[in-house]
């Protein structure tokens, strides 16, 4: 049973906190921060330089890296490792962070990796994300908010996930891949280059498939500008004319719609990268 009242550490000092409850079993180090309705389950250990928001609640046998911040209202459930040690052969055990923002879902078995100095030293995760069970952020990844991602997904390092993209079960994505805004990606798939954004990519190897109408339409993008999308993808994508002549065809046009705009500046980004990944300059 959680111990009521029990004993945390705020800024190195011990003090009471009401509605915090800490199972006798955890472990706890002297520089942690936990902030108040903090629930710790049991056998969970939370390293130095740790700060757990309020309402978040550490369901049992949890680690909690050293530098991890955690913000408001996360749930981590059994045997997730939140902040552990980059797993980078250049990484020498320098002082690295992860940040991680308010009202995530870490499932079962989630790994998440702090960042290494070939970055700037931080992994980030923002808001709203459901990571689900022995899903893997490796270091110096960048996630936006409301993402998915799905059972036994894959980040190598330095990837970067842009807001309410999905990623299905068992996909893998290749290191300093951008997974463009509103993407959905299929199960298994392998992405080795950058993921537009609003399109569907599946297979082996994988492909820009559609527009995701489905979800343009949860997210409540009208109709006119979804037909949009699907012209712009039809000529992009469909059509035998290089795409870096049909992206320039469409940088001359006035009154784009804003899908439109991000999707033309996201495929002009990857064309100045190499191998098809915009972060490869």
């Amino acid at each position: 049973m959680l111990a009521q009242n029990k004993m945390t550490v705020v800024r190195g000092e011990l003090s009471m906190t009401e509605t915090t409850m800490i199972h006798p079993t955890a472990t706890i180090h002297p520089t942690s921060v936990l902030g108040r309705n903090v629930q710790v389950g049991p056998y969970c250990v939370l390293g130095p330089g740790s700060e757990i928001g309020d309402g978040t609640h550490l369901k049992n046998h949890v680690t909690i890296g050293m530098n991890t911040k955690m913000g408001r209202n996360n749930t981590v459930y059994p045997y997730a490792s939140i902040g552990s040690d980059p797993q980078d052969l250049s990484w020498h055990g320098e002082d690295t962070h992860l940040v991680v923002g308010d009202r995530n879902v870490f499932r079962e078995s989630v790994t998440v990796n702090r960042g290494t100095h070939k970055g700037d030293g931080f992994t980030r995760v923002g808001n709203g994300n459901l990571i689900m069970a022995c899903a893997h952020i490796a270091h110096d990844c960048l996630l936006g908010d409301n993402i998915v991602m799905a059972n036994n997904s894959l980040l190598a390092g330095h990837v970067i996930i842009e807001d309410r993209a999905i990623l299905n079960g068992a996909a893998a994505v290749h290191q300093f891949t951008t997974i463009g805004k509103l993407s959905y990606v299929g199960g298994l798939t392998r992405i080795v280059q950058d993921v537009p954004p609003y399109m569907i990519v599946e297979g082996n190897p994988s492909k820009v498939r559609k527009v995701n109408i489905v979800g343009l339409q949860r997210n409540g993008i009208g109709q006119e500008r979804i037909t949009a999308l699907k012209k712009v993808y039809r000529d992009l994508f469909r059509s035998r004319k290089p795409r870096a002549e049909v992206v320039a065809e469409f940088e001359q046009l006035e009154d784009l719609t804003p899908e439109v705009q991000e999707l033309i500046d996201f495929l002009r980004r990857v064309d100045r990268g190499r191998h098809g990944r915009g972060r490869n300059v």
